[in-house]
């Protein structure tokens, strides 16, 4: 039996999609959007989640969607979860991938697999190539791309930014791409990279984008959209395909350092 760690976004719904059948638990002040919870529950009890979730048969547990930090409520915590809370103050202490590193070693401890949104839904993974039509030679922009990505992997910053041949004009930062793309006033001629920071553990936080990445893209003129190969999921693939050829844009999966 699996169960999902669910957030926002429709992350969520895509690996219970492609699962069929699976528990979804929830951070009970970030909900899934649309998906119905099985199990709500508060940092403060997340020794009794760990519980409820053995008894239940859970085998697997996927950790999918955005969520915002919480905080911890001393007077809250139950009795279950008062050995964890050494490790639950390091992870707050922790950037987003120091964090995320301690949860999963906390799952593991517990006896569970924390597998992948992609490992969960391989089919969310686009195989190689170029979607649409590449007009311009971008290769400047990947490789700068792929060095920015490096650079956020060391501050622990987000997974895109937006290039224009060698000039880096937005970051991605903690409130995510959507929201990157909607302080942008102009584009024009830029494209959109986005890549798994390296070095970070690819079983939760692996980058998305999906039909709203698109449509912001070409609401700020960008040309297209650079991704890399295995390592950035894409929701509703179908519709991403056909709205990347209605505005003339491209996707380029590519794997890192390729040209």
């Amino acid at each position: 039996m699996l169960a999902l760690i669910a957030g926002r976004g429709a992350l969520p719904e895509a690996v219970l999609a492609a699962r069929g059948q699976a528990l979804v638990c929830a951070l009970e002040h970030c909900p899934p959007d649309r998906l119905s919870v099985d199990y709500t529950f508060r940092l403060e009890t997340l020794g009794t989640l760990l519980r409820w979730l053995r008894a239940e048969g859970v085998r697997e547990v996927c950790l999918c969607g955005s969520i915002t930090r919480p905080s911890l409520d001393w007077r809250k915590v139950d009795w279950r979860t008062w050995p964890l809370v050494p490790r639950v103050l390091r992870a707050l202490g922790r950037g987003d991938d120091g964090a995320l590193r301690i949860v999963i070693r906390i799952f593991e401890g517990a006896g569970f697999t924390v597998l992948a949104a992609h490992e969960a839904a391989p089919e969310l993974l686009p195989g190689e190539g170029v979607w649409g039509r590449l007009l311009a030679d971008v290769s400047l922009e990947a490789a700068i791309g792929d060095r920015v990505s490096a650079q956020q992997a060391v501050n622990d910053l987000g997974q895109a930014c937006v290039l224009r041949r060698s000039e880096v004009v937005a970051r991605e930062d903690d409130m995510g791409t959507d929201a990157m793309l909607a302080r942008l006033t102009n584009g024009e001629g830029g494209v959109l990279y986005k890549a798994p920071k390296p070095g970070q553990d690819r079983r939760a936080d692996l980058p998305v984008i999906g039909p709203d990445t698109v449509s912001g893209a070409a609401k700020v003129g960008l040309l297209g959209i650079i991704i890399e190969y295995q390592g950035v999921m894409v929701l509703d693939q179908p519709r991403v395909r056909r709205l990347i050829e209605a505005e003339g844009m491209f996707l380029w999966i590519r794997e890192r350092g390729a040209s």
